[in-house]
């Protein structure tokens, strides 16, 4: 099976790398990809919102399966315009993936489901979370427990342009539940947690995510099962009765609060660090089961799951989330995978032999142990060894857990 990747981050690198295990695979291909995955296949200099040149690059190729890895070009219709061509595509038309384009969307459906979800307010008034209602890169939410805080939050979403959700502000821990879709059935991938703030202690502004870990404690199969029940398959249902079914990967960010588990939001791809620790937990041929979503042939199917845990650590750009690098030497990488660590390339590039910074979220550097503690253990040992100028982590990913 020939297969084409899109996107260029730590998601697609993780996809590439799981999918190049696949005893089903006959050549790996990405657009545009990335250093590391250009180590696993062929790069492209492709665009991934560039809908025309993909379905181009498919042709020529005479591409089996394409996974699309990021939000926006999903929610602008590349999915659409690749399946009007008779490509399989792994991930949802533009009307199904505006259950993250739209939060209102999503509210709506969610409504219609009766999936259990946060309440919206009519008025601003802390305590409150301010979402901007379209895409933000994961840098669309604000946390409100201050009229302080709502004045500035209120100030930086509204910068973004669109319109503006107001919530009730929730409590309890976050987890992030993807399952694979094919319309109909779902079938769910071990439970992660990410850690959104910038600085450890869950100090500063949201980000795309500083790490995560896998699977999660609070929910053993059983609990993921009836989540699946409770929260995916109606939805799948409801956009299905809409004439829209869901195929890709449904990610519910989930609250558990002290009155049942709820949906936090929707997003309609693999999360980005979350892929990272959750994919090499997966035993089994992930590449056979996307092209099962793709095909609607679900039913039946099931994911292995590998024992043990795993940590993910991002390594950033000094001043990420307001601002990236691009251009520092990156050294390191050898030494941390000779540790035994995964190293997934976020926003690197090659100037000549040189690997470098490209972006703000650079690496994420993933150890798989028995226990959290080993896992931590080894992930820190190895991302320390990495360096470039102003690299920086958290340090208490998974820390407590």
């Amino acid at each position: 099976m020939k297969v084409l990747v899109v996107g260029s981050g730590g998601r697609e690198h993780a996809l590439a790398w799981k999918l190049a295990s696949s005893r089903s695979l006959t050549a790996l291909h990405a657009a545009p990809g990335n250093p590391g995955i250009a180590a696993l296949g062929d790069c492209h200099p492709v665009r991934a919102e560039d809908s025309e040149g993909l379905l181009g690059l498919a042709g020529s190729l005479g591409i089996d399966l394409v996974v699309v890895g990021p939000e926006a070009p999903l929610v602008a219709g590349v999915a659409d315009e690749l399946r009007h061509s008779g490509i399989s595509v792994f991930g949802p038309g533009r009307r199904a993936a505006e259950i993250e384009g739209s939060k209102s969307f999503a509210k709506d459906v969610m409504r219609a489901a009766r999936v259990p979800t946060a309440a919206t307010m009519p008025i601003a008034r802390p305590p409150c979370v301010v979402k901007a209602d379209g895409l933000a890169a994961g840098k669309g939410v604000v946390v409100c427990r201050t009229q302080e805080e709502l004045d500035a939050g209120l100030a930086t979403l509204s910068a973004l342009g669109g319109s503006l959700l107001i919530e009730e502000l929730l409590e309890g821990p976050e987890v992030s539940l993807f399952a694979l879709c094919d319309g109909r059935e779902a079938v769910a991938l071990l439970p992660a947690r990410d850690y959104k703030r910038a600085y450890a202690g869950d100090r500063g502004p949201n980000t795309g995510g500083m790490g995560a870990y896998a699977p999660v404690s609070e929910l053993d199969e059983e609990a993921v099962a009836e989540l699946v029940d409770q929260v995916h398959r109606p939805v799948l249902a409801e956009l299905a009765r809409r004439g829209t079914p869901f195929v890709g990967l449904l990610y519910a960010g989930l609250m558990l609060t002290e009155t049942g588990p709820k949906v936090l939001e929707f997003n309609c791809r693999f999360g980005d660090p979350e892929t990272e620790a959750v994919l090499p937990l997966v035993d089994g041929d992930l590449l056979e089961l996307l092209a099962a979503a793709a095909r609607g042939e679900l039913a039946g199917a099931s994911v292995g799951r590998s024992s043990g845990t795993a940590v993910t650590v991002v390594v950033a750009a000094a001043r990420y989330p307001e601002a990236g690098d691009r251009g520092s030497p990156i050294t390191g990488l050898a030494e941390a995978e000779e540790d035994g660590a995964l190293v997934f390339h976020c926003g690197t590039a090659r100037q000549g032999s040189q690997l470098v910074t490209n972006g703000g979220r650079v690496l994420a550097v993933t150890g798989i142990g028995e226990t959290v503690e080993d896992a931590r253990s080894l992930v820190y040992a190895a991302t320390a060894r990495i360096s470039f100028a102003g690299a920086r982590y958290r340090t208490d990913i998974a820390a407590s857990t």
